[in-house]
């Protein structure tokens, strides 16, 4: 939540609802919606560790706002950032622990958890499908999100009936 709050701020100061609605009208409602206490802890976090600073705002009918902005070093983390590649490989997959260890404790059928899995991705495949249905075709972003969700769900899927084949193939 740090760099999205961060990438945000980049464009102009904001209080924290603003970039909560940013983030929602963003990503739409395929993401995970952020809870707004989340991102006044974040937003204090970011403060403190001076990626950005606050200011407090009068309103004559309405409490106070703090409006908060980026600082020169919160832009430094920000192209940090982005200059970052994504490089992590799924090879921590809490699945595939069941999978190798169930065997071993003699607590569960492996191919019964490929199916209890597969069926669970399908069920977000069908979810995701009337997300993207439901979702405004004018936000490009939220329909890469769940077009992107959906092939690797696809993928997991592939790779779910490659581990049935081969656990078959080897009783």
């Amino acid at each position: 939540m740090r760099l999205p709050l961060l990438a945000l701020l980049a464009r102009g100061p904001a209080h924290g609802y603003e970039l909560k609605q940013d983030l929602e009208q963003l990503l739409g409602a395929a993401y995970p919606q952020p809870n707004i206490g989340q991102i006044y802890v974040t937003l204090g976090r970011l403060e403190k560790s001076g990626l950005i600073e606050g200011e407090e705002v009068e309103q004559s009918s309405r409490p106070n706002k703090r409006i908060y902005h980026l600082t020169d070093a919160g832009r430094e983390a920000l192209h940090a950032w982005y200059e970052e590649t994504a490089d992590e490989p799924r090879v921590r997959d809490e699945f595939f622990m069941k999978l190798a260890l169930a065997p071993q404790t003699g607590l569960a059928d492996r191919i019964a958890l490929i199916n209890k899995q597969r069926r669970q991705y399908l069920n977000t495949m069908r979810s995701l499908s009337k997300l993207a249905a439901a979702e405004n075709r004018d936000n490009r972003i939220a329909q890469l999100l769940i077009e992107g969700a959906m092939l690797h769900l696809q993928a997991d899927l592939d790779w779910l009936e490659r581990c049935q084949e081969e656990l078959e193939e080897s009783e």
